[in-house]
């Protein structure tokens, strides 16, 4: 398993103003499948704790979830988006088809 938004974006994108108790629900959120995800060993060593200004999912057919899902966690966890990871974003999002995104509030 390995968080979407990796631990320490999480930390740097405002979890550290979190109580301990937030970041171990943030840690352990099974609320929303979007933060928790299965991936391959060589897949969670390649990504480590980067985002998308640094790291997209080898397979191109993989981004618009990965982008979908990014901002899903990061508005779920009330987390900021710096500026080069909102240019990625933005970027990669040019090229995925029109969809609604859900999000429930964690806190």
């Amino acid at each position: 398993m390995d968080h979407r938004i990796p631990l320490a974006e999480a930390w740097d994108s405002g979890a550290k103003e979190w109580t301990a108790k937030e970041r171990e629900e943030y840690a352990n959120d099974l609320g929303d499948d979007r933060c928790l995800i299965a991936v391959s060993a060589k897949t969670s060593r390649s990504k480590a704790d980067q985002g998308p200004s640094t790291w997209m999912p080898p397979f191109e057919g993989d981004r618009c979830e990965y982008v979908a899902d990014w901002i899903a966690v990061k508005v779920r966890w009330q987390l900021a988006i710096d500026p080069s990871e909102q240019s990625a974003l933005a970027e990669n999002a040019t090229r995925c088809p029109d969809a609604p995104v859900k999000v429930t509030l964690a806190r």
